[in-house]
């Protein structure tokens, strides 16, 4: 494997000679930017916003971009006067347990080879006191002109080295957790625990991208002018289920997908949704918001009815009353008719 950088490890006074290897590599696959009508290659030229030509290489520095967007200059002899003490140097400073390192400071990785053999003695006392210590080495080099702090441990008979973010280069998760109180029964723990313990372990090794695997077939079909294999369908979207039944049926698939006896068959019920009743349901009778609506017209014409009456029973008073006066006057008139006769 070809080295990026050499240099030394410093272990107090002990000096260890070492070469800088990229432990990683990437297999994603990258694509060119093309004339969709000729499939010419699009290239990007260097070119001086300023005199308006293309620049080569030589012509080309470096400047800082400052908050007004001024351009300061930053010359190489700028950059070699700054006290980098760690230029060539991997400097030990402290060792901790693995365990005080968050992952979220984890970074590039590389591989440290012994260089020549003065220097297998001290790499193999360092790679020793690792192991018998379980802790890890943490550590400050310079790569790429700029400081940066890395993590030592042992990786099968090499150390290793992982770039690390500095501490205030890890945000903080403000806003991520949910703001809602939730309460989580006992019994849904249960089964997550269930199915953490059902889906086990897996070799790393088993794990590949798929994706990248279908991307190459393509690739390979249209390089041989053949048409691209149809992809499967993707999966439809799980419907809206509860925790638990989601939680019971994640299990049982798990087992099943591990040839695992299945466990106590367990329902899962979507979330009921409402929805209006209609007569064929119910065997023709009405439904319980027509029976309200009935109910509520009942209501509403019983007053009238009362009304109508008393209006009723008011004329048949006043006809009574006016009926009355009549037969009084009618009996009036025959007493004064009698009264002359007699006269």
């Amino acid at each position: 494997m070809r080295s990026i950088w050499n240099g030394a490890i410093s272990f107090g006074l002990v000096s260890i000679p070492i070469k800088l290897v990229n432990a990683t590599e990437s297999h994603a696959i990258s694509f060119r930017q093309i004339h969709t009508e000729d499939n010419g290659r699009i290239r990007y030229r260097k070119v001086c916003e300023l005199e308006d030509r293309e620049v080569s290489q030589a012509e080309i520095g470096k400047g800082y971009e400052d908050a007004d967007g001024s351009i300061v200059p930053i010359t190489d002899d700028d950059l070699s006067r700054l006290p980098i003490p760690t230029a060539r140097t991997i400097e030990i400073v402290a060792f901790v347990p693995a365990d005080r390192i968050d992952p979220l400071q984890m970074d590039a990785a590389y591989y440290l080879a012994a260089s020549g053999a003065p220097a297998a003695k001290p790499y193999t006392l360092l790679r020793e006191a690792l192991k018998r210590s379980n802790k890890v080495a943490i550590a400050k080099y310079a790569l790429r002109g700029r400081e940066r702090l890395g993590m030592l441990r042992v990786v099968g008979d090499a150390i290793a080295m992982h770039g690390l973010l500095w501490p205030d280069e890890v945000r903080a998760p403000e806003g991520v957790a949910p703001d809602v109180d939730v309460t989580v029964r006992d019994k849904e723990l249960d089964l997550a625990d269930a199915l953490m313990d059902t889906l086990g372990e897996v070799d790393l090794e088993d794990l590949h991208d798929e994706y990248r695997e279908a991307l190459e077939e393509v690739i390979a079909a249209k390089a041989a002018g053949e048409a691209p294999p149809e992809s499967p369908a993707p999966a439809p979207g799980g419907k809206v289920l509860d925790l638990m039944a989601a939680l019971e049926k994640s299990v049982r698939d798990a087992r099943e997908s591990r040839g695992a006896e299945p466990a106590e068959q367990a329902e899962v019920h979507p979330l009921p949704r409402r929805r209006t009743t209609t007569p064929k349901e119910t065997g023709g009778k009405k439904s319980t918001s027509t029976t309200r609506k009935t109910a509520t017209a009942k209501k509403t014409a019983a007053p009238r009815k009362s009304t109508s009456k008393a209006t009723e029973a008011t004329k048949r008073t006043a006809a009574a009353k006016t009926t009355s006066k009549s037969t009084a006057k009618k009996t009036q008139a025959k007493k004064a008719t009698s009264r002359k006769r007699t006269a």
